[in-house]
């Protein structure tokens, strides 16, 4: 069969794994088309034909809960094969065409082939203009037609099992990349093998080994690249590109002296200590892995667009290491460093034999395992940010930022009726963990919103009775409101779809009411944790960037999801509460700060949404030149702080100014606007008659509350 010999080709050109289940004995056509429909895999076809063909960061390489997100790297595809390959969009396929295996065989409206044919037009492309995979050309010979094969192929393939995890196997990823660089800058000179060597000595000798070439790159960085680019390069690039790896190179090299100074001069008794105490400190690794992606886009756009710094870039790459490797190369290096400590340690436990020693070094190993968990879930978090924007970006008429409803779940294709609206309707919707967006599909990646369903006011149930086999369109369940009657009707094209819907729809659900929520008197909601936070019932940090864990609306105690059931009693009554809103009720007896007259500030700067807003969530804020604003609430224990912007309009506009405490002044405070010039421009505000400058560094998430006017500014500090 020719789509079985479409697989095969599939595996020799290193697409598909060896052992995937289309070479299985009972294997069927669905596989295949399971396999290729999220459009990752032909994007990495397309690249092992002609390398670098498609960014990898312009695709999303675990899209299978997201329509949305496996067709638009189907376009992704589509649009490469026409901008890079020049084939005609005529001789293509649409891309909801291979999402939902319609016409599965078709590719052209005037010409009906086979699915084998959606490989080989590119096959044939490349043998007779590239001269690639000549070795390996597509069997396109006695391929006999067979409808059978492929009818009804659209209603299974919503049935069929989710995918292998060694599928994307052969897929490129940046980490990988990375790896490869950080393994090739710590190797170390073998000594010869000798009979009768102590393993945990060379665990140890390891540890310190890779610490000190890992604390004289980070040097090499600073003293080879970041100086010498000082002079021709603004501050705010240097910042953008550099992030804080000067106090990455000042952590590591006070740690270095303390691993030698235990290891040389303690027997490592103590070494369990060193990496316990260091946790809290290298957790400024959440900041760079969280920006070390926009970094090098910056650095490639600079090098790409200016001559003279892609030549000095050179230059120091030479005097650094030879040319070896490019600051974009060891730029990787200390996000795969800080992922490998709990490795190191790990192995040194597997060696150790004494008792006291195996248990202190285990504790090593959690705090190390905990922090890499961290700084892991902050890559996925970030993942999930651009995500959340291309989703945001899509919806035309979406003022509410979609990132303030938590993490997407899933999104798709379903038919909805209400209670108002018996008959049903076509919809597309996006459901998160606090609310579904209902959207009206309009072209392309262009949706319109037409409702917003917050789960808190919602209880789900299964609805089995009107289910038809092989009938589409006939599997639901039901939305039903807090006194039990019937909300909204979910329609769905599969039965397999319904489970999926089904499954993340208890789970976000889960999420925003989790059991144990009201555990020992507290009241546990998701949450935003600005700083670094510790589970109290576990002690191990809570992780990501937002919405990172759950915690009391009463006492403000901090839990992990899962922890929920074992924090203490509530201590709502056990010292004041810290938060204190200033208003003219309360203030005047919890605090001396309220004696203080508010501060009104000047905008010394016109913003008329150009830049828009960090991440393009909701509707820019339009502030003129002399525009008044006056403090209205705060609190000196929260990072939001309330104020009123005066205008010629029949309504004041209120929004959150971050206010900013520096690390090592923290007498010092200022205030400053949320809207900055790509996340670096320096906006200069007039506070009290007294000119403030401050520096914005990336990335920020913007949340938009319910009320209209009302926005919040996320910003690592």
């Amino acid at each position: 069969m020719e789509w079985r010999q479409c697989a095969m080709w599939l595996i020799d050109c290193r697409v598909l794994p060896e052992n995937h289940r289309v070479t299985w004995e009972g294997a069927q056509v669905c596989d295949l088309a399971q396999a290729l429909r999220d459009g990752v895999l032909l994007c990495q076809l397309l690249n092992n034909l002609l390398p670098q063909a498609v960014n990898l960061r312009e695709i999303n390489l675990r899209p299978q809960m997201s329509q949305f997100l496996c067709l638009k790297n189907i376009r992704t595809f589509l649009g490469v094969c026409q901008e890079r390959f020049h084939l005609k969009k005529s001789e293509l396929f649409e891309a909801f065409d291979l999402f939902d295996v319609r016409d599965f065989a078709k590719v052209s409206p005037t010409t009906s082939i086979y699915l084998s044919v959606y490989i080989s037009i590119f096959v044939d492309f490349f043998d007779k203009h590239l001269q690639l995979y000549n070795s390996l050309p597509f069997p396109l010979e006695g391929c006999a037609p067979d409808d059978e094969i492929y009818s009804g192929l659209s209603d299974q393939i919503d049935d069929t099992v989710d995918e292998d995890d060694d599928l994307y196997d052969f897929v490129e990823d940046e980490e990988n990349e990375g790896d490869e660089i950080y393994e090739d800058l710590m190797r170390t000179d073998e000594p010869p093998e000798k009979t009768g060597v102590d393993k945990r000595e060379c665990c140890l000798q390891e540890i310190r080994q890779t610490e000190e070439k890992y604390s004289d790159t980070l040097e090499s960085i600073l003293q080879h690249f970041m100086k010498p680019l000082e002079r021709f390069l603004q501050e705010q690039d240097i910042e953008s590109i550099f992030i804080n790896i000067e106090e990455l190179a000042n952590t590591h090299r006070n740690l270095l002296e303390e691993v030698r100074s235990s290891i040389l001069n303690y027997g490592a008794r103590n070494l369990y200590q060193v990496f316990f105490n260091y946790k809290e400190r290298l957790l400024l690794y959440g900041r760079y892995c969280s920006q070390v992606e926009t970094a090098t886009k910056h650095l490639d756009k600079l090098s790409n667009t200016r001559e003279d710094i892609r030549m000095k870039l050179e230059e120091c790459s030479k005097r650094a290491n030879s040319g070896r490797f490019s600051l974009r190369d060891l730029l990787m290096v200390p996000m795969q460093r800080v992922l490998k400590y709990h490795l190191l340690l790990q192995e040194l436990v597997k060696h150790t034999t004494d008792p006291t020693d195996k248990e202190n070094l285990r504790t090593a190993l959690d705090a190390m395992r905990d922090l890499a968990q961290c700084v892991n879930e902050v890559k996925r978090d970030n993942e999930i940010i651009r995500q959340i924007t291309s989703f945001q970006l899509s919806i035309e008429n979406m003022t509410q930022s979609l990132a303030f409803y938590g993490r997407p779940k899933i999104d798709g294709e379903l038919k909805i009726c209400s209670s108002e609206k018996k008959s049903k309707q076509d919809r597309y919707a996006f459901l998160f963990d606090k609310a579904m967006f209902v959207c009206k599909k309009k072209s392309g990646e262009t949706f319109e919103l037409k409702e917003i369903i917050e789960l808190q006011h919602y209880q789900i149930r299964d609805e089995t009775t009107g289910e038809k086999d092989n009938k589409k369109w006939s599997y639901l369940f039901l939305l039903l409101d807090c006194y039990g009657r019937c909300g909204y009707d979910l329609f769905f094209k599969t039965r397999e779809l319904k489970k999926k819907w089904l499954e993340q729809f208890e789970m976000a659900l889960s999420n925003m009411c989790p059991e144990n929520s009201t555990a020992n008197n507290h009241d546990f909601q998701m949450h935003c944790f600005e700083d670094t936070t510790s589970c109290k019932a576990c002690s191990m940090l809570l992780r990501g960037i937002f919405f990172q864990g759950y915690r009391c609306t009463r006492c403000k105690m901090a839990a992990h999801k899962e922890c929920l059931g074992r924090v203490p009693a509530c201590g709502r009554n056990s010292g004041l509460c810290t938060c204190m809103w200033l208003s003219s009720r309360t203030a005047s007896n919890q605090c001396n700060y309220c004696d203080y007259r508010f501060p009104k500030m000047e905008v010394c700067q016109e913003y008329y949404g150009l830049p828009p807003p960090p991440v393009g969530f909701g509707q820019p804020l339009h502030l003129s030149k002399g525009d008044i604003i006056e403090l209205t609430r705060a609190d000196a224990d929260l990072p939001w702080w309330e104020v009123t912007l005066f205008c010629l309009f029949p309504f004041c506009i209120f929004f959150s100014v971050f206010h900013f405490l520096t690390r090592t002044r923290r007498a010092r405070l200022s205030f400053c606007f949320l809207f900055c010039d790509s996340f670096q421009k320096v906006l200069i505000w007039k506070i009290n008659q007294t000119l403030m400058q401050l520096q914005f560094q990336g990335p920020g998430i913007l949340f938009m509350l319910p009320h209209c006017h009302t926005v919040m500014v996320y910003w690592d500090t």
